[in-house]
């Protein structure tokens, strides 16, 4: 093999390495977490209308939730519920909202009334499971429930 050859393989090569660490979307795809990688705290932003946590997972043990509301328009809330059911397929009430008394899911905590531009904490010990991370507000005026609308995304807790 020629040096020209070796060298253009060799640059290929880690061109097309490289490719795979590139998005043309950021949100396509949250990055996940190691238990040796892992800080404590998990960044979340809310908007219209997703729950996007910076990682998917965490190991167990405590938790926070650095919440961010980016709107643009409505306040939102955050409520982490532990189930094993699928993020879109929580009990809901005749509003769309998710009842959270209901069958197959244990409310852990939440932030309320989290105005755009904001950030809020909250801090949870959480077990080893499948959770929910949510926007449980109806609005009445709008007769929208942000859960429905898609605010709600799987979490794992490892």
């Amino acid at each position: 093999m020629r040096l020209g050859d070796f060298v253009r393989g060799t640059f290929v090569a880690g061109a097309v390495a490289l490719s795979g660490c590139a998005s043309d979307d950021d949100s396509a795809s949250a990055p996940t977490t190691t238990a040796a990688t892992f800080a404590g705290t998990v960044n979340v932003t809310v908007q219209e209308f997703a729950v996007i946590p910076e990682t998917t997972s965490a190991p167990a043990g405590e938790v926070t939730f650095s919440v961010t509301n980016t709107g643009p328009d409505d306040v939102h809330e955050f409520v982490v519920v532990k189930t094993d059911l699928a993020p879109e397929a929580l009990p809901t009430e005749s509003n769309g909202s998710v009842d959270e008394t209901g069958a197959g899911i244990e409310p852990v905590d939440e932030i309320e009334d989290i105005a755009v531009g904001d950030t809020q904490s909250v801090m949870a010990d959480l077990e080893a499971g499948s959770y929910v991370l949510m926007c449980n507000i109806y609005d009445k005026a709008e007769k929208e429930s942000h859960y429905q609308q898609g605010m709600h995304s799987g979490f794992t807790v490892t």
